[in-house]
């Protein structure tokens, strides 16, 4: 099947309540504009300079999500266009989020990445890190928490990444309504229908649309 038609596919599969976040990192800008043309506004990308370049190469009316582990000091270049940055792994993100949208006069909506998987190598935050940071949330005025963001272990056991996504999803809703969140980000290619039926409202799906990831680029 081509891009188009695997994100039609997907957009019939997930409906109106599930936004699918196109995972382009590494493709090419053809392989984007033919997800375009197919109907598709939501890109997701890992690395801040392929996204600028990408941002800078096609239509505006495009959502950039940033999905990967945010290095601090490349975040000024995406705050002028980021629209969700999924990836708020720890308080240095958040506050120089906050700074760098303070400087081009915007709001930045993220998410809070919680660390719900068994391996080490994963980022974010854990449960009480994050409930210790909700007080201090009102003291950043240019980024917005949106709500939360996770990913499961790598893993064929299927019964573990639905535990996991199920806490994730029970932490989210302890506080969305007090907090006003609602977007929880969970579930890939190989998960997404888990993520789905324990709640996600945005999966992220890279290699199922694209094809295999070139990381020679």
């Amino acid at each position: 099947m081509s891009v188009g038609e695997n994100i039609k596919k997907y957009q019939e599969l997930l409906g109106e309540n599930v936004q699918l976040v196109a995972v382009s990192k590494t493709k090419p800008i053809e392989a984007l504009i033919e997800a375009y043309e197919a109907g598709q506004r939501v890109f997701g990308e890992n690395k801040v300079q392929e996204m600028v370049s990408k941002w800078e190469a096609l239509p505006k009316d495009i959502q950039w999500h940033m999905i990967g582990h945010v290095q601090t000091n490349k975040i000024k270049y995406m705050a002028p266009f980021v629209s969700v940055v999924h990836g708020v792994d720890r308080l240095k993100v958040l506050k120089e989020l906050d700074k760098q949208a303070q400087k081009v006069d915007r709001v930045i909506d993220c998410l809070l990445q919680i660390h719900i998987a068994e391996e080490q190598t994963k980022f974010g935050f854990d449960p009480e890190e994050m409930k210790a940071l909700l007080p201090e949330l009102n003291t950043y005025s240019n980024v917005r928490v949106r709500g939360l963001m996770g990913m499961a272990t790598n893993t064929s056991d299927k019964d573990q990444i639905k535990q996991e996504f199920m806490h994730l999803r029970e932490l989210f809703d302890q506080f969305a309504q007090k907090q006003q969140w609602d977007m929880l980000s969970m579930g890939m290619s190989g998960d997404y229908q888990i993520a789905i039926q324990a709640g996600s409202t945005h999966v992220r799906i890279g290699s199922a649309i694209f094809g295999a990831r070139n990381y020679a680029v």
